[in-house]
């Protein structure tokens, strides 16, 4: 997962508690594979996320975000027991760095759901897996990524220019990042399951 992508604006009415329908956020699983290539058959915009069209590519997909030896956290937003949506951070740990991406079914958008966990999983990863810095990217072209972003209390911090390389073409991506620092957002957050307590948490080596 190289960007955060696929996403969807914030709920305008997002602030308003209503909790009842909210999904949660667990420890993706290897069984979530399946899952995992349902979404990305469901939805041409997927393929931003990489490239899974098979049961193989999809387990394997899963295989490299539950990589946690490789630096990987990756949480499954659920809803009703059903897989929705991605919070990755790939962890640089020499550095106390993450880069953050998230992604949503297209049936899960425009909900504030994707503000909601990107916000939780940003908060736990600098509050409790202890990271200094998380940042993320995405096509100046994807406006709605950038506004998740925001809402999660991520900073503009510039543009690369010809930053990915997308169906042979240089796109120039915003960048964005959030310091341990930084003001906490306002708004709901969702909950997280299981006990946090069972992730790595990263450590300068």
């Amino acid at each position: 997962m190289t960007s955060a992508e696929t996403g969807s604006g914030p709920d305008p009415a997002g602030a308003s508690g209503a909790v009842a329908a909210s999904p949660t956020l667990r420890p993706l699983h290897a069984d979530d594979a399946a899952a995992v290539l349902s979404a990305f058959r469901s939805d041409p915009a997927m393929s931003r996320q990489g490239t899974v069209r098979t049961t193989e590519e999809a387990e394997e997909y899963v295989r490299r975000l539950t990589d946690t030896d490789g630096g990987m956290l990756a949480w499954a937003v659920c809803h009703e027991h059903g897989l929705v949506g991605l919070v990755c951070i790939a962890v640089d740990r020499e550095n106390l760095n993450g880069w953050f991406s998230y992604w949503m079914t297209e049936a899960a958008r425009g909900r504030g759901w994707t503000t909601r966990a990107a916000a939780t999983v940003a908060d736990w990863a600098l509050d409790y897996a202890r990271l200094e810095r998380l940042e993320l990217g995405h096509r100046v072209n994807n406006p709605a990524s950038g506004a998740v972003a925001r809402a999660a209390g991520f900073r503009k911090e510039g543009t690369e220019r010809g930053k990915f390389l997308i169906a042979g073409e240089r796109v120039d991506v915003d960048t964005y990042g959030r310091l341990r620092t930084d003001p906490r957002p306002d708004g709901p957050r969702l909950t997280m399951s299981p006990a946090t307590s069972r992730a790595k948490e990263p450590t300068r080596t």
